[in-house]
């Protein structure tokens, strides 16, 4: 009886052993999570393991999404048919009429380029585009971010602007093998050069932490700008494309005692709406080299066309030496 007394003594006795206290542990955790974050958010040691983690969360995401998925797949394959019908015809004209938008759209882009070509500048060059979907928004209400659903696999790069169907949206600042995040033009960190449509006033828009505003700082107070006036990207950071649709101006107050007036603008992309965007891979070459290979092509197109007439282009007649005989003896008095 006294040998099963020690053996339940034996047993019991691991489950009471004493160890680190509970507020140590969290107290240990909580010094762990801080000199984490202090890291994160000083250097880039982190940088390599944030990036294998988003790979590991990606399928996370899509798992996430897959009841919105199937939710959607089961509604449209409710809807009745007289609502497929009514769109299918809305969508139609809606072809129809960007169709013929398109049309006068080559034509002003042919002579552009013909216009480009005769001032010897740099030939237009139409940009390679990404399709992506929004995935996932930064719950921070002070951080205007989103995630995407292309990323390092997909020539997804920093810096990459990013649009809508109706303008700018902001560029992607964080790149992970299958996602990536973008930084919106409404966040308090972000700013982009602009120009007036109307007379090409130039700006610079930054973020007010509101969706729906931007401003625009050091705008003169006798600066030629007024509400309605479409605001868009002028180039001069060479990070966004030029002349794409960032903004329109819907107030300006003028302060006589200020040297500045106050310029707000709502921007002209959905910024909290749209899912559907596409990624701009911008023409990386410098007006230098595009000025050099239109030149190139444009020798090249000239022997092509000699070689199909066999005939040589014809010497100008500035360049044609003027008759020996006349000249003979007006050099022979000069000397």
């Amino acid at each position: 009886m006294f040998s099963s007394r020690q053996s339940r003594v034996a047993v019991i006795k691991p489950l009471f052993a004493k160890g680190p206290s509970l507020g140590v542990r969290l107290l240990v955790l909580v010094v762990l999570s801080a000199v984490l974050m202090v890291v994160d958010a000083r250097f880039e040691v982190l940088q390599p393991l944030r990036s294998q983690l988003g790979l590991i969360v990606e399928p996370t995401y899509r798992v996430a999404r897959l009841p919105m998925t199937l939710w959607e797949e089961a509604t449209q394959q409710i809807a009745s048919r007289s609502e497929l019908v009514a769109e299918n015809e809305k969508l139609k004209a809606e072809a129809l009429l960007m169709q013929g938008r398109l049309q006068k759209l080559a034509t002003l882009t042919e002579q552009n380029v013909r216009l480009r070509e005769l001032l010897n500048s740099a030939a237009l060059v139409e940009e390679k585009v990404l399709v992506t979907e929004l995935i996932g928004v930064d719950p921070n209400p002070f951080t205007h971010r989103i995630l995407i659903d292309k990323g390092e696999k997909d020539g997804v790069f920093l810096g990459q602007p990013v649009l809508d169907a109706r303008g700018l949206m902001g560029q992607v600042v964080e790149v992970m093998p299958y996602t990536a995040r973008v930084l919106l033009l409404t966040d308090t960190n972000h700013s982009i050069p602009v120009q007036d449509n109307r007379n090409g006033l130039r700006a610079i828009a930054v973020g007010t932490g509101n969706p729906e505003r931007l401003e625009l700082r050091h705008v003169a107070d006798t600066a030629d700008i007024k509400e309605g006036d479409l605001l868009v990207s002028s180039g001069m950071g060479q990070r966004f494309p030029a002349g794409y649709p960032v903004a329109t101006v819907n107030e300006v107050i003028h302060d006589s005692g200020q040297p500045f007036a106050i310029v707000r603008a709502v921007p002209t992309a959905a910024l909290n709406r749209s899912r559907y965007m596409l990624l701009v891979f911008t023409d990386g070459r410098t007006a230098e080299e595009r000025a050099t290979e239109a030149a190139e092509a444009q020798e090249a197109a000239d022997r092509e066309a000699e070689a199909a007439t066999g005939q040589s282009p014809a010497v100008p007649p500035a360049t044609v030496p003027a008759p020996a005989t006349p000249v003979a003896p007006a050099a022979a008095g000069s000397q």
